[in-house]
């Protein structure tokens, strides 16, 4: 235990490191999202084959599969590029390869929660907004937008409580993270169990303190319809 208490430096550094990246592979995972929502609901056939190819990718291939191809294949493009311009070799970073591709993972899953929260609004309120002499993108802040964010609140906090956990991958590409430190950590002193626990209290902390991030935002986007009621 006094290994670990001796290691918590190193064991914090890795904690920030797993939530920087999980914060960003989240917002690029909401990005991605929303343009496949927006693809999924447009009325041609270019865009919903897109997503659905993308979304079907993603659903296919293990999560760790996708982090290694992204890593090497990123790692070989990046010295062809180096080679040809006569540079010297650029080694991809494991937090950038792996917050992108556990942003473009994610992005799937959350393409569908904001394609279902956005069905799941009435038309007839925005149709009723534009009748009341809103302007397209007044009606989408103020009327469609607050009730889209409503009902993909509950299903975006379980990509983010998955994703999270999903970060604890990236490790393996040599990513100083909060489980890569521990198990180096632990390889180093033969202490594996109590550095994996002290691993695992970190990640608890995260999804103690996401679900009461969660909470607090359902209870604001709830307040106003729950008066309209």
């Amino acid at each position: 235990m006094d290994q670990v208490i001796a290691y918590l430096p190193l064991l914090a550094e890795g904690f920030g490191i797993t939530v920087a990246m999980a914060v960003l592979a989240m917002m690029l995972a909401c990005l991605m999202g929303a343009l496949g929502a927006w693809g999924r609901l447009s009325k041609g056939r270019i865009g919903p084959a897109i997503v659905l190819a993308y979304t079907t990718l993603v659903r296919g291939v293990p999560d760790l599969v996708l982090i290694l191809i992204f890593y090497f294949s990123g790692q070989r493009l990046m010295n062809t590029i180096t080679n040809a311009a006569g540079w010297e070799r650029i080694d991809v970073s494991p937090f950038l390869s792996g917050t992108l591709t556990i942003g473009f993972i994610y992005g799937a899953y959350l393409a569908e929660t904001f394609r279902g929260a956005a069905m799941a609004v009435d038309k007839g309120q925005g149709e009723a907004a534009t009748a009341l002499g809103l302007k397209p993108f007044q009606t989408l802040r103020l009327v469609t937008l607050p009730q889209i964010i409503r009902q993909a609140l509950p299903g975006t906090m379980n990509v983010w409580m998955v994703l999270t956990k999903s970060t604890a991958v990236v490790s393996i590409i040599g990513l100083s993270d909060l489980v890569g430190i521990s198990v180096d950590a632990g390889r180093s002193t033969r202490q594996f169990f109590w550095f994996l626990i002290a691993a695992f209290i970190g990640y608890l902390i995260i999804t103690w303190v996401s679900e009461r991030v969660f909470a607090w935002a359902e209870r604001r986007y709830d307040r106003g319809f729950a008066d309209a009621r």
